[in-house]
Parts: structure tokens; C-alpha cells; sequence
């Protein structure tokens, strides 16, 4: 009977085999410490005997072993042997491998080399372990989840070998399976089918009555309250225009495809789960795009700025603003502020509008032309110049959202490959080939699905390869297919509204920076790296990707736990000079103390620790000519975060920042400081991010973390009263141990209640 070591393995999975045309009896199989997966009966015309696929752990083994050896040593007092049905009926016990969890049809199994789609079947109490292990084994997790009442379903992507390994060593696994239902199957059921889905859905879907929810407001090309689907969650009134003359009806379709996505993400899991689903957040619609011919391109800006009038004459609420809509016309702009850009910086930072209030503003990266694309290579045409981000989405405050991919999966016997690998860049994806002194866009990326080369160029869409989303034609159809940066941008103002919804009482730019500072790269984003990084290596990731996938989890426990610090506050960066210069001056910064565990972080000596800032604030823009080119011309104000070298105290720290100069135009001169990304894609714009991993015994010396200005438009001598000129900014502290975590948490709760915060005079 095979070996188990519970210090090595969490189990073994066994593969039993009955007699030859004899039934097996299985009941002493599924007991505890054993779990019966799978049973295959026997088929006697193919002379083949049952089979049962069991997981059992190292006394689920111990336990087996015993009632073999009680069978032959051991009898009831009616004299038959004890376990006889259950022994009796086995022929033989072996380790099973991955054919044993396969549950499609055999002639389905992967046959071939290389890194294929799986679908895995988890036991839900252990597919975390199983989602959090498995990609060091080389087993690529995709971002779709199907949840049933004992069950995850996942996909992955992974050889067999590699899969093999993560099955063994993580265990968890219940089945497996080839990938089938995509968007394409529900895409092409007839109208009474689809409606039957939508009744499922609908009947586990609870809209939750809260007096003050979030929405997301789409601006775009209104949306159709007749699907049962979106009619719950937008109300009548809430349905506006940017031209009162305009009808708020969706005459297109592309904003009833966005509103579905906002409310339910991907349709295709949400349909196949039978778990109830609960809808917190609504929706808005204002329409800023007419239903015939366009916005003359001087009044893009005015537009939007009309529709998010509109939808705030409903009154004050946490709104999402979605602007899925970017314009050609100001290309190539080489992420210089444009006319519709600068309007969106202003309506975030509250400073144009009919209400003076900050929004939490998302805008879509653009689209590439399928027509410049060949069959192979396509990364290259995506960093092309050409391919450049569209306005308004080099706006400094705005979240831009790219694409990115985890669709791979055509359905059987479709003929063509898809073009992007898993985990990379959606083929329909901008990307920022503009110098560093811009800000990092696009700041993250969702699904957008994947292209099909199938034949000569260029590559096509694909239903399989796309999402699945609300029709704006129910009740003849009900489902449709989208993709691309639109429905990435819906995708990412859904999970932010739900993080804004969990912590309904922080700022927009808290919320900002919590959502875009979740984010990673993958691990195939990270294998354009080298081995060995440096800062300069960051740049094409930067471009494509931003920081890359967020990650929702991640989000909430930098919300909720005591090893992330969360401040909101105020700042009064300038103030006029005392000597009577040219310019006005610096007038303050913020010193953070730290709350640092530092007797367990000296404990842990060289057990290296990651920290992560990031540092959120809302510039007001000032687009003119001269300021085209100068990041301190076109910004009210910026802020910059530094934190003190180890060995060096608060004095010290405090005289070295009070020197700051203004920084240069051109590029920033590295310091070897530890920080990943280092002063040339950290400092830019009004979102600022870096990480530096150490050993823990060093960061314990580094508490104190100063925000402070430099130069903007508003240290200028044009600018009266900079004194009374305060600006809010959220700054997030983020500490990672990895599997130490919990010893440090403990220590900084009750370090946190007593944070020291300075105002200190530059």
C-alpha cells in the first residue's frame, strides 16, 4: 500500500480497483480520513472492473492498512472475516495519478505536451491552500470561479506534470475536468433558453435593500431598464442625459452590456454557480454619447462633465463614475494633457462640476486596430507608438484600466489558437510608450478576452474568447458577448464599488489607492523580467500592465488589518515666501511615526519583510501650453513620500527633507535605497507606489515615513493665498511578512491606537 508522511504531504490520493466482473463495495471508502472522490463502475463487455478514486490522509491510510489486516487476521463471531465486502471486492491499491480525478470523457484527457486548460474541482475548505500554492508548482490559476455548496471550480492552465505535482503535494483536489461552457455556449442558446438562465439567475440574486448604497454610474450610451437582470438595480429616475433633448435609452447596446458586467462581472461563471448571489451597490446611467453621429471633439470634456451634472442632480452619493468612450483624435498626445484629460482631472478633484466634491473617476485605456496585427508577436504591435493610450486616459487622477487575459479555452474541436497566452496583455490593450516623467498608466488591468488566429491576418474576436454579459434587445435576447478595455473598465468599477461599499467612510482617493495598490503582475507579466530586476527593468510592465491584476482580497485585508496603516489627511503644501521671492515656498510635511512591533521585527533579525506605500492625493490640472511639458506646471501641487534610512533618527531625517529641493524635468538619479521601482516611475502623477523588501531587523529602524510637497502650479506668484490652498491625501503602509505575519499583528494593534502624527515646517 503506498507510503504517506504527513510531515511531507497533506494526503495521497489512491486509485482502487475492484475484481473483474464484480461490483465493488465502497461505504468502508468514505469514512473519516478517507473521502470518496469518484467511482467508475465496472463495464464487464470491456472487461474492465470498477475503480474508485479515494484521498486519504496518513491515518486515512493507517485506517485502510487496518481493515486489510483485520480481514485476515480477525472474524465476527458468525465467523466471516471483518471488512469481507470491502476487501473482498478489491483487486488492487495504487497511488492515483491524474487520469483517476478525471471526470469528462477519457478520450478528452490532454494528450498532448505543454501547458493545456484544466478545469479543477476543489473541496472549498482547502482551495485556498490550493489557489495560494499551486502557482509556485508552475500551475498557472485563472480569475474565473464557479461556487457550489462543497465545491470551487477553477481553470487553470498547467502540463501534467506540473499539475500532477500540485495535486500531490497541495491536495484539495476533488476533479478534474476539460474546461467546456464559455461565453459562446450561452451566446448561442435560443431566446427561451436564455431566458430560462436569466430566471436561475435572477431567482438567486438578491438586490439588497440599504438605505445608502454605492452605485456605479455609467457614463456612455444609457442602458435599457427591460432586462430583469438590471431593472432591480436602476431605477427609473436614475436614468439621465448630458443633452436634456437626448433620450436616456440604450439604442446601441454598449451601455446595457457595461451595466450588466458592473453588476454581475462575467455572466458565464455567474450562471453556472448555483450559490446565491447579493447585489449591494445600483447603478446610474448618464448618456454623453448621442444615439446618432458623435460629440464634436472641443465639447468631449463639456459632455462629461454635463452627464456627471446630470446624475448628481439625484443628489450626494458614493458614485463610481465608468467612462468606457476615448477619442483618436487627440493622438499622438505622448501622455501630455489633452482638453477632455484635464476636464476629467478636474471633475475628480472636485474642482469643475456643479457639486465641489471629489469623484472616483475610471476611464478605459482604448483599443488597439485589429488590423495591425499579425498571427504571432502581437506585444510588439501593442508597444508600438502608434498604439498609444487614448484621451482621456493619461488623466492623473482617474484610474485608466487595460486588459489583460485568462480566456484560452475554445470549445472542442474548434479550429484556430487563441493569440495572447494566459495571464498576458489582451491583444485589444493600449499601452503607454510615452517618457517617465507622466504618470504610470494604465494603473491596472481586468479580463478584456483574447483574439483567435485562425488563418491568414489579422486575428479575430471570439464569443468563446469574450464575456458574457446583458443584451439590450431582451426578451429576444437576453445575452451577448463583449470584450476589450470597455468591459475591463466595467469589471474594475464593479470590484472597486464593492471595496467602496465594505468601507463606505473612506475618501475616493483612499479607495484609489487601496484598489490600484492591491494590484500584481502575474507570472507571465513577470517573465518579460530578467532573473535579476533592477529599477530600470520595471518600465514595459509598467506601460502595459500598470501595477497589474488587482486583487480584492488583498484590498480588504490592507482595509481591515492592523499591519496596513491607513491615513486620511490634510496638507497645506505652500505658503508665500517670508524674504518676498518670486515664488511662493514649501510650507509643511507630515511626519508618521511608525508603529513598527520593533522588539519582534528585531526578533525575526534578517527574515526579509516586504513594505508597500502608496500615496494618493487629486492635483487640480492646469493645461496650458507652457505646462504641456512640465509635470510641476500642470499640477496645483505634488507630493512625495520618503522614509528614513536605517541608523537614522527623527532629527536627522527631518533636516534632510527640510533641504528638498525642486525636483529636476529630466530623469531622476537613482539611489541604491532598497525601493523596487525606484524615483523614476515612483514619482509621478498623483498616485505613487513602491515596495522595498528588507531584512525585518533594518525596517524596525525605519519608522518614520514623511509626506511632503514639491513644486506645483500653485507655488507660483500667480497664485494668491497659497496658505489657505490645504489639499486632502490618503497614504497607505502595507507590512508582509509572509508566514510571520501573525507574531507581528498582535504588537502593532496596540501600537496603532497611539500613532504619532507631526506637522512639521519645511
Amino acid at each position: 500500500m503506498p507510503d504517506v508522511s504527513a510531515a511531507a504531504l497533506p494526503g495521497v490520493y489512491l486509485e482502487v480497483e475492484g475484481r473483474a466482473g464484480e461490483p465493488m463495495i465502497t461505504a468502508g471508502l468514505n469514512a473519516s480520513d478517507l473521502t470518496l472522490l469518484r467511482v467508475e463502475p465496472s463495464r464487464p463487455a470491456a472487461n474492465q472492473p470498477a475503480r474508485a478514486t479515494v484521498f486519504a490522509t496518513e491515518e486515512g491510510v493507517a485506517k485502510l492498512r487496518r481493515k486489510v489486516e483485520d480481514f485476515a487476521g480477525k472474524d465476527r463471531k458468525s465467523g466471516r472475516p471483518y471488512n469481507a465486502d470491502l476487501v473482498q471486492s478489491i483487486g488492487t491499491i495504487v497511488e492515483a495519478g491524474l487520469r483517476a480525478l478525471w471526470r469528462s470523457p477519457p478520450q478528452r484527457f490532454p494528450a498532448q505536451e505543454g501547458a493545456v486548460p484544466w478545469e479543477v474541482w476543489l473541496d472549498r475548505g482547502q482551495a485556498q491552500a490550493f489557489v495560494a500554492g499551486a502557482p509556485e508548482l508552475g500551475v498557472v490559476i485563472g480569475a474565473d470561479r464557479l461556487e457550489f455548496p462543497e465545491d470551487l471550480v477553477i481553470i487553470v492552465t498547467a502540463t501534467r506534470d506540473a499539475l500532477a505535482l500540485a495535486v500531490r503535494r497541495l491536495a484539495g483536489v476533488r476533479a478534474l475536468a476539460a474546461p467546456t461552457i464559455t461565453a459562446d455556449y450561452f451566446d448561442a442558446m435560443n431566446p427561451d433558453e436564455q431566458a430560462d438562465w436569466v430566471d436561475n439567475l435572477f431567482d438567486r440574486t438578491t438586490f439588497e435593500a440599504i438605505e445608502d448604497p454605492n452605485y456605479v454610474t455609467l457614463l456612455d450610451r444609457g442602458v435599457s431598464r427591460a432586462h430583469p437582470l438590471i431593472e432591480p438595480a436602476l431605477a427609473a429616475a436614475d436614468r439621465h442625459a448630458a443633452d436634456p433633448a437626448w433620450g436616456v435609452e440604450d439604442m446601441v447596446g454598449h451601455g446595457t452590456q457595461l451595466a450588466g458586467l458592473s453588476l454581475f462581472g462575467d455572466l458565464t461563471p455567474a450562471l453556472q454557480s448555483m450559490l446565491p448571489i447579493r447585489l449591494r451597490h445600483r447603478l446610474e446611467s448618464a448618456k454623453i454619447i448621442p444615439d446618432a453621429g458623435h460629440n464634436p471633439h472641443h465639447l468631449l470634456g463639456a459632455m462629461t462633465r454635463a452627464g456627471i451634472n446630470a446624475a448628481e442632480t439625484a443628489g450626494a452619493r458614493r458614485r463610481t463614475f465608468a467612462l468606457a468612450s476615448t477619442t483618436e483624435d487627440d493622438t499622438p498626445h505622448d501622455g501630455a494633457p489633452t482638453s477632455w484629460s484635464s476636464e476629467l482631472d478636474q471633475l475628480a478633484a472636485g474642482v469643475s462640476g456643479i457639486v465641489a466634491t471629489p469623484r472616483l473617476v475610471l476611464v478605459s485605456a482604448g483599443n488597439s486596430d485589429q488590423n495591425r496585427f499579425g498571427n504571432n508577436e502581437y506585444l510588439a504591435t501593442c508597444d508600438h507608438a502608434d498604439n498609444e493610450i487614448e484621451s482621456p486616459a493619461q488623466a492623473w487622477n482617474a484610474i485608466s484600466v487595460g486588459a489583460y487575459t485568462e480566456k484560452n479555452v475554445l470549445p472542442a474541436g474548434e479550429p484556430g489558437t487563441p493569440l495572447a497566452p494566459i495571464g498576458d496583455l489582451a491583444p485589444s490593450s493600449r499601452t503607454a510608450s510615452w517618457s517617465t516623467h507622466w504618470p504610470i498608466k494604465p494603473d491596472v488591468v481586468m479580463e478584456g478576452g483574447n483574439w483567435i488566429v485562425n488563418g491568414p491576418p489579422p486575428p479575430m474576436k471570439h464569443p468563446a474568447l469574450s464575456l458574457l454579459t446583458t443584451d439590450r434587445q431582451y426578451p429576444m435576447r437576453a445575452f451577448t458577448t463583449v470584450g476589450e478595455t470597455s468591459a475591463a473598465t466595467a469589471l474594475a468599477a464593479r470590484a472597486i464599488t464593492e471595496l467602496w461599499s465594505d468601507y463606505p467612510e473612506l475618501w475616493p482617493e483612499t479607495i484609489r489607492a487601496l484598489f490600484v495598490s492591491s494590484a500584481r503582475w502575474t507570472a507571465r507579466m513577470r517573465s518579460h523580467l530578467p532573473a535579476s530586476p533592477g529599477k530600470g527593468h520595471y518600465g514595459p510592465l509598467f506601460k502595459r500592465y500598470g501595477y497589474g491584476v488587482p486583487d480584492m482580497e488583498r484590498a480588504r485585508r490592507s482595509a481591515s488589518n492592523a499591519l496596513t496603516l491607513i491615513v486620511q489627511d490634510r496638507i497645506t503644501p505652500y505658503r508665500e515666501s517670508d524674504t518676498g521671492g518670486a515664488d511662493h515656498v514649501h510650507n509643511e510635511m507630515r511626519l508618521f511615526e511608525l508603529p513598527w512591533p520593533v522588539e519582534a521585527l528585531r526578533a525575526l533579525v534578517a527574515h526579509p519583510v516586504r513594505l508597500r506605500v502608496a500615496l494618493s492625493t487629486f492635483i487640480a490640472p492646469n493645461p496650458s501650453e507652457p505646462a504641456r511639458g512640465s509635470k510641476f506646471r500642470y499640477a496645483s501641487h505634488n507630493l512625495r513620500f520618503k522614509l528614513n534610512r536605517p541608523n537614522e533618527d527623527r532629527a536627522a531625517f527631518i533636516a534632510r527633507i527640510s533641504k528638498v529641493e525642486d525636483e529636476p524635468e529630466g530623469p531622476a538619479i537613482d539611489e541604491n535605497d532598497g525601493w523596487t521601482f525606484g524615483r523614476n516611475r515612483r514619482d509621478v502623477g498623483s498616485l505613487q507606489i513602491d515596495e522595498l523588501i528588507c531584512p525585518a531587523s533594518d525596517l524596525a529602524r525605519r519608522n518614520l515615513l514623511a509626506v511632503h510637497p514639491v513644486a506645483g502650479w500653485w507655488k507660483t506668484r500667480a497664485v494668491l493665498n497659497p496658505n489657505e490652498r490645504s489639499v486632502r491625501f490618503a497614504l497607505i503602509v502595507e507590512i508582509d511578512a509572509g508566514e510571520v505575519e501573525s507574531e507581528l499583528y498582535a504588537e502593532v494593534q496596540s501600537a496603532i491606537e497611539v500613532l504619532n502624527l507631526a506637522e512639521i515646517a519645511v
